[in-house]
């Protein structure tokens, strides 16, 4: 018989046991990692011959493009806020998301030339395609949501510090990941075999067939 009573103390001790930021899953899935230093294959759009502050600045709208994508992208989710914590986040780092757009705008009139603005559309283009995602949705925005959070903790001036130290994760959860709280076990060894075989029947050629319905049965 089901014991109510275990049942109950069993769920309040997961509960306090999970994290108090997750929405979308009883465990957040472990998409952390390490910091950034804009080098990173696959984390941001390379610079050849970037300079390390046009590195940073590379990382920094790397990470608001992943936020915005996530605005748009998990409103279906209303209690991640996203929406409204990016907005915010865009009045609370409003200079320093300026100068990061003026440190790239002077990287590609630098390595462009006269068509700086097209090659530099083009960055933007891709950054924002690169957060672009369907089976791994859930991640994306519960991770977003968080590095959204993060970022409006931080004084005027230090969102590099939240692009930095989370924008491997932001990148990680955009592969599909489960619940880190629900472990299914898929071995079927242990499942045992029916105490009858299946019959099996033949022709006259020693052909298998379906076998007849026994009579009464």
């Amino acid at each position: 018989m089901l014991n109510f009573g275990r049942l109950g103390a069993l769920v309040l001790a997961l509960a306090a046991a999970a994290p108090s930021q997750a929405f979308l899953y009883w465990t957040h899935p472990p998409f952390a990692g390490e910091p950034v230093n804009g080098d990173e294959q696959g984390i941001v759009l390379q610079l050849p011959n970037a300079t390390p502050k046009e590195k940073l600045a590379n990382i920094v709208w790397t990470t608001r493009a992943g936020l915005n994508v996530a605005a748009l992208q998990c409103q279906f989710a209303p209690i991640l806020h996203t929406v409204a914590n990016y907005n915010v986040l865009l009045r609370q780092h409003a200079d320093e998301l300026k100068a990061t757009q003026a440190t790239l705008f002077a990287y590609f009139k630098r390595t462009a030339g006269k068509t700086w603005q097209t090659a530099f559309d083009q960055y933007t283009t891709r950054t924002y395609n690169g957060f672009s995602t369907l089976h791994a949705q859930l991640g994306f925005c519960e991770a977003a949501a968080d590095v959204g959070r993060d970022a409006l903790s931080r004084r005027a001036g230090q969102l590099n510090v939240t692009a930095t130290t989370r924008l491997r994760e932001l990148r990680a959860s955009l592969v599909p990941a489960g619940d880190a709280g629900l472990v299914i076990n898929a071995d079927t060894s242990r499942i045992a075999a029916p105490n009858d075989p299946q019959p099996v029947c033949y022709d006259k050629k020693g052909r298998e067939k379906a076998c007849k319905p026994l009579k009464g049965s």
